[in-house]
């Protein structure tokens, strides 16, 4: 995705703050404002936002799980499956 097409300077947010919201709603394309030519601020709709962080958790799992394996805390996916049928059969 280029992002070129979707710089916008402040004055234009403080302009049509109204319609940048529902552009930003209706195409969920990230907006870029700048402040005296800079890029100062990124604003995105809501649901991208969270389906952002979603996956920004989700690869923070991932991360983990691959700090673990490196690690060497593993497990044998059939040792963890006999203690958990045995757990269970405890009950």
């Amino acid at each position: 995705m280029r992002y070129s097409s979707q710089v916008k300077p402040i004055s234009y947010l403080k302009a049509n703050a109204a319609e940048v919201l529902t552009h930003l709603a209706e195409q969920r394309e990230p907006l870029i404002i700048t402040q005296n030519g800079e890029a100062k601020a990124v604003l995105q709709d809501v649901a991208s936002f969270e389906e952002t962080q979603e996956t920004l958790a989700l690869l923070k799992i991932l991360a983990l799980g691959n700090q673990d394996v490196a690690a060497g805390k593993v497990k044998p996916v059939a040792e963890v499956i006999a203690r958990l049928r045995a757990k269970r059969s405890d009950d």
